[in-house]
């Protein structure tokens, strides 16, 4: 582990493992070398947790998820061994800098935004708390895609992550499990005279195991993350080859590999949707495949067993269409009978909710599902009929509850509901915020709570402290060891020692001098990547997350619009300079949302160019925002958008990377913003905005956002400024579709809360302006945001949903 031997790991992997001689080694040799001599490291952990699970029958989480947002690996996990020191030694006596060596990695694009990176957060959380715990997820070839700004435009790359090969994996090809598609099912009667069904597929495929190593923080154990990749049962058919039909040679395993080749296929086609229920299918198959095999071969113990030996969390409705697969294995291919298989099914899994947008809960089109999978149908019918009788049975004559609780929806065309098959089939079901789960037992899932009360709980999300503090921000990392002790890396609650500091008014100077470190080194990236100067003394106010209308970025660009006007009209005002910094990228078919980054760029191209205005503002969008920009972003924030309608965001985990970084957040009361004011203080957090309750009762009584425009002058001038070209050289047809949805339908109430917005941001430009002010607010955001770490959350989950224990590996 230390600096001489580790240099030894890599002069060897520059040899053994790269191949290439001393003349022609780049920096990006170095990074693989040091990656592979790191993971040999990991490997020993990983051996050794595994063996010990093994040995003592110890529960294993398995966390099923479509989406797995890593970030880079090699710093983390450098973290996590306590090898920084060592590898920047090494390195140096090797004539490489650490930091250029570190920059060369590719980051996977393997999420899309705050599902994915909860993932990671809680695969990094299970192996610092010594859980055992596998991640089950696919291997995408190619990730969501990198975004390019041209003219304002958000333009889509193709994220080609595996290009230059992936150092953390290892190819597991004799650990591969065969996954059917499509075909009919048939009766058959088996030697003992029972009535069976069996699946005869049109098409098999295979999936091939990648693993990944997961260490935890100071400690031995390293998880595993296990990703599928597809490949063609026979890859090569040399009949047609022979033949000269070179193109049908490997038509199949052409045909078989798309199934894993990118993450999230434009579903607005039929042959997208069905690709994407192909992806889901996939992986939930091969995991529990995998599982069975353990239970079976490696654990020698019953497959009546499988609840003991796993805990398996549905992460959203993506991986659901596990509770007809598990049924099926039981029953089709283990001939358990159907009550056995059922027990087993719902006790084994878990479901977690991480949404109340309607559209997203997702659904299948009944007869797509049908030729798709023919025998997981008819197990869903079976487990419909079944638990409705169950409904009827409790709530005798209730014909609109069995309708409204069908897995099968029948409204319009015929539909299976995955989020219903989730909640039937798993013996737990949580929200990942206090609002969003009680929304979820008053709302989305009021039937099924009203049935089941005792499934549902609560389990606030949180995010890791050794990514999102530690590694992103070294400076007030140093900081915090001084002043509170080394411990709070993996006890966040311990930040709580910070609040005396902030009476401490040289304390409060180091505090800014951190700050202000952080937003040069953002300042410095900001400029290289847009050419747009900002200064480190300005307020930074960021918004950065996925684009989307109920996240309301919009709400953000028409305050700035707003200030602009104020600073064109009176040339002798002077308000406290910001820096409004944006990022996020839009799904490639969200039209609306394109249009909010064009307008973004566009308000920055006018905004950043007015001698009258750039004095005061300026405005950024950073273009690809992933894990890696982020870890510069978050550390640099002094003002956190949170602004979401009320009711609409579930969580939200931005809110707290930026707040365990110091910054003060402005925001509804929605997701977690909820227990973020509650824990810091309402005297330290911006709170603007209709409730949820106003914003069910507003829609109620008829919402007319012409009524809201009219009485608000600055409003209206805004929007007619927008709509008349200013910010679009003259164009007045490019913003109007957004312009229109706000006059004439605005879904998530942008103009009812637009006054309460701006005046919100008046008390935040006047608590700006005391500094010994701000800096105490900040420390206290910090200070108090010890809830928000991944390891409470991981700590609930395995304590009252899970059962897994935590289990010490010896090396």
């Amino acid at each position: 582990m230390g600096a001489a031997a580790l240099q030894r790991a890599i002069t060897d992997h520059l040899r053994y493992s790269v191949g290439r001689p001393a003349a022609a080694l780049r920096p990006e040799h170095y990074y693989r070398a040091l990656a592979l001599a790191v993971r040999d490291r990991m490997q020993d952990r990983r051996v050794a947790s595994t063996q010990t699970s093994l040995d003592l029958g110890r529960k294993v989480t398995c966390y099923l998820s479509a989406e797995f947002l890593m970030g880079p690996q090699l710093g983390n996990n450098l973290l996590n061994l306590r090898m920084e020191r060592a590898a920047r030694e090494a390195l140096a006596a090797m004539g490489q800098d650490f930091d250029e060596v570190l920059a060369c990695e590719e980051e996977p694009g393997l999420g899309n935004g705050g599902l994915g990176r909860l993932a990671a957060c809680y695969l990094d959380s299970l192996a610092t708390l010594e859980r055992p715990a596998i991640g089950y997820g696919i291997r995408y070839e190619f990730g969501i895609f990198n975004q390019e700004i041209r003219d304002g435009w958000q333009v889509e790359k193709t994220d080609n992550w595996l290009g230059k090969g992936n150092p953390w994996e290892i190819a597991k090809p004799d650990v591969s499990y065969l996954v059917k598609w499509g075909g009919y099912a048939e009766h058959y009667t088996d030697d003992g005279g029972d009535d069976r069904v069996r699946w005869v597929p049109g098409r098999l495929l295979k999936g091939v195991a990648y693993d990944t190593p997961i260490q935890g923080y100071g400690v031995n154990t390293c998880n595993v993350l296990t990703l599928w990749s597809a490949r063609a049962v026979e890859s090569f058919a040399v009949e047609a080859f022979n033949i000269g039909d070179y193109y049908k040679a490997v038509e199949d395993e052409v045909t078989s590999e798309t199934v894993t080749k990118v993450l999230y296929p434009n579903d607005e086609p039929e042959a997208g949707k069905r690709l994407r229920l192909l992806q889901q299918y996939f992986f939930v198959s091969c995991s529990l495949q995998h599982m069975l095999h353990i239970v079976d071969d490696l654990a020698d113990a019953s497959v009546r067993e499988l609840p003991q030996r796993f805990a398996v969390q549905l992460n959203d409705t993506h991986p659901s269409i596990a509770v007809a697969e598990l049924m099926r294995l039981l029953i089709d291919e283990r001939h358990l009978d159907w009550d056995e298989a059922w027990d087993i099914t719902v006790e084994t899994f878990s479901y977690t909710n991480h949404t109340l947008l309607p559209e997203a809960l997702e659904t299948w089109p009944l007869e797509m599902f049908a030729e798709s999978l023919p025998r997981h149908l008819q197990l869903i019918y079976e487990i419909n009929h079944r638990f409705l009788d169950e409904v009827h049975a409790r709530f005798p004559g209730d014909g609109d509850r069995l309708r409204r609780m069908s897995i099968i929806g029948e409204d319009g065309n015929k539909n299976v509901r995955m989020a219903h098959l989730a909640t039937v089939g798993s013996h737990a079901v949580n929200g990942v915020a206090a609002l969003h789960s009680e929304l979820l037992k008053t709302s989305v899932l009021k039937d099924f709570y009203e049935m089941w009360p005792e499934r549902f709980s609560n389990k606030t999300n949180g995010v890791t402290p050794r990514r999102f503090l530690a590694l992103a921000n070294p400076g007030l990392r140093d900081l915090l060891d001084r002043t509170v002790g080394e411990g709070w890396l993996t006890d966040l609650g311990r930040l709580r020692g910070l609040e005396p500091f902030a009476d401490d008014a040289s304390f409060r100077q180091q505090w800014r001098d951190m700050k202000r470190g952080n937003k040069a080194r953002l300042a410095e990236y900001v400029r290289s990547v847009t050419g747009v100067d900002l200064d480190p003394d300005w307020m930074f106010d960021v918004q950065v997350k996925r684009i989307h209308e109920y996240k309301r970025q919009h709400l953000n660009v028409l305050h700035i619009v707003a200030l602009y006007h104020r600073l064109k009209r009176d040339r002798s005002l002077s308000i406290p300079p910001r820096a409004f910094i944006f990022g996020g990228k839009a799904a490639p078919g969200y039209f609306m949302a394109k249009r909010i980054i064009k307008l973004i760029c566009a308000v920055g191209e006018t905004v950043n160019a007015d001698p009258d205005v750039n004095r005061f503002l300026k405005v950024v969008f950073l273009p690809n925002f992933n894990v890696q920009n982020g870890q510069m972003v978050y550390p640099a924030a002094d003002l956190s958008e949170q602004i979401s309608t009320a009711g609409k965001e579930a969580s939200g985990t931005g809110n707290m990377k930026f707040m365990i970084n110091g910054a003060l957040t402005i925001g509804t009361l929605d997701g977690a913003n909820v227990e973020i004011r509650e824990e810091v203080g309402p005297q330290n957090f911006f709170l603007f905005g209709l409730t949820e309750q106003e914003v069910v009762a507003v829609k109620a009584h008829g919402y007319c956002p012409a009524d809201w425009i009219d009485a608000n002058e600055e409003l209206r001038t805004t929007l007619e400024s927008i709509a008349g070209g200013t910010f679009s050289r003259g164009d007045t047809e490019v913003f109007r579709p957004l312009v229109d949805n706000l006059r004439y339908d605005d879904p998530f109430l942008v103009c009812a809360d637009y006054a309460s917005y701006i005046n919100c941001q008046e008390q935040v430009s006047a608590a700006w302006q005391d500094s010994e002010l701000w800096t105490k607010m900040s420390i206290l955001n910090a200070a108090r945001s010890g809830k928000f770490s991944s390891d409470r959350a991981i700590a609930e989950y395995c304590d009252e949903i899970w059962n897994v224990w935590p289990l010490t590996v010896k090396i």
